[in-house]
């Protein structure tokens, strides 16, 4: 028979007595309970023919506890195998990246995603609200940040090439938006499983949406933008008055209140200076800030957020482009570009989740895209992800500390629905989940069989994903 613990990732310690519990509800049969003397992220589940004990050192461990045992339960039709594990995940941060600004998502939508992520004892849902293309949080007293910023008229079909007049459009308006209750809802869903989520507000860049629902928070307010159509990186960011720096607080304050995450994710990637610098009061402001480098002024907006969220006892994570301006000292990197911004990242001190786009980013194609549908571009295939160096050969001990997590992205552009953000997920959120864990490392051909038997589970929770070659 199959391996029942298929993906399952490999435990510190699992022994396996003989026989089956049977039970026609295994929830029913499983006592749960803390144990103080287990450390805060270790867990232990036995299984014997008399009924099932959990117990873990916190309520975090607990929930890793669950997920294996939902795991272990899933398809077995009432004759689970008897067994004892003990284990404790590598990483605190164990994460997935999921961009509704580009398509956005029913919140029931972002459940299933949610359960799909418990299975695999993934632990953290980083959510990416807003963007060029889309404003998705409801803001009280902004509200034309959902009614304008939350709409655009049409999207891009097909790749965005150098050639404007080339570009051919959908005609078919696309948007929504989460209140705050709705959101209030998923956060809680998501902790019942054991998963925080943590909210992305991109600045001071990616933000054309939020200028085209309020054309003053821009540097030239008497042209006009509209919610953009198109991919790529808009030149059209924050400005630098204190009417854009009022609006950063009352967001993020109304995030901060909203999501119990100890972080808030503020983006910082790909902001174009050309509006700055072509900024009458960009450059009035620099000499009030006693700046000399329009560069600058992205460290402003990075010390701003820091310390508005540092009020609400929050933290912040952004992209690693933040490395090339001054940071708070507690800033946590989500590394993207290259492997060495692992590197800079440790050696400033800096604690820094691994999400580099070789071999995390899920919205690259899985196999030659003649034979996949429309992506991005790229090519990440499920061994790439299992199999790739993460990190730089020489990182020394201090610096492999501040390795918190890895985390998978799900970048939109070319996922219109759930059925494709799950279909260019899985199976690579597991390869993904595994490493992450930190299991002992075993061969492709290892992984490969057992995700064989694991992908009935995929299907047990209704899971598109594509087939392995």
């Amino acid at each position: 028979m199959p391996d029942p613990l298929a993906l399952v990732p490999l435990p510190q310690s699992v022994v396996w007595s003989e026989g089956v519990w049977e039970t026609s509800d295994p929830w029913e049969g499983l006592s749960v309970g803390l144990n103080e003397d287990l450390p805060p992220t270790e867990y232990t589940l036995s299984i014997s023919p008399a009924g099932a004990a959990l117990s873990a050192g916190s309520e975090a461990a607990l929930a890793d506890g669950r997920n294996t045992f939902a795991q272990i339960v899933t398809g077995t039709h009432g004759a689970i195998p008897c067994v004892t594990i003990s284990d404790a995940p590598r990483y605190a941060w164990r994460g997935m990246h999921l961009d509704v600004s580009r398509h956005f998502l029913p919140a029931a939508e972002i459940e299933t995603l949610i359960d799909a992520m418990a299975l695999h004892r993934l632990n953290v849902l980083h959510l990416h609200l807003t963007d060029d293309q889309g404003w998705r949080i409801e803001i009280k007293g902004y509200p034309r940040l959902t009614e304008i910023g939350g709409r655009r008229e049409q999207t891009l079909i097909g790749h965005m090439g150098d050639d404007e007049e080339a570009w051919t459009f959908d005609g078919t308006p696309h948007g929504g938006s989460y209140t705050q209750e709705e959101l209030a809802g998923l956060i809680e869903y998501a902790r019942r499983r054991g998963i925080m989520v943590v909210p992305e507000i991109d600045l001071p860049g990616h933000l054309q949406a939020a200028v085209a629902a309020y054309p003053e928070l821009g540097n030239f307010p008497d042209q006009r933008v509209g919610v953009r159509e198109v991919w790529g990186i808009s030149d059209h960011v924050l400005g630098v008055s204190d009417e854009v720096f009022d609006f950063l607080r009352d967001v993020l304050t109304q995030v901060a209140d909203l999501f119990p995450a100890p972080y808030v994710h503020i983006g910082g990637d790909e902001c174009p200076r050309v509006e700055w610098e072509r900024s009458p009061a960009a450059r009035a402001r620099m000499n009030e800030w006693g700046y000399t480098r329009v560069s600058e002024i992205q460290g402003h907006f990075t010390q701003f957020a820091a310390d508005v969220l540092a009020e609400k006892g929050k933290r912040i994570i952004a992209w690693d482009e933040v490395l090339e301006s001054h940071l708070p000292d507690d800033t946590v990197i989500m590394n993207w570009r290259h492997g060495n911004g692992i590197a800079e990242s440790t050696s400033r001190g800096f604690r820094t989740i691994i999400a580099n786009n070789e071999h995390t980013y899920f919205d690259h194609y899985q196999a030659t895209p003649a034979e996949e549908p429309l992506a991005i571009g790229g090519h990440t295939t499920v061994k790439d992800v299992y199999t790739a160096k993460l990190t730089p050969k020489k990182l020394g001990e201090d610096q492999e500390k501040l390795l918190i997590g890895v985390q998978g992205q799900l970048w939109t552009e070319y996922m219109p629905d759930a059925a494709q953000v799950q279909y260019m997920a899985f199976p690579r959120m597991c390869a993904l989940a595994e490493r992450a864990w930190g299991s002992p490392e075993q061969s492709w051909e290892e992984f490969e069989e057992r995700l064989r038997a694991h992908l009935p589970r995929l299907d047990a929770f209704g899971i598109r994903y594509r087939p392995l070659d």
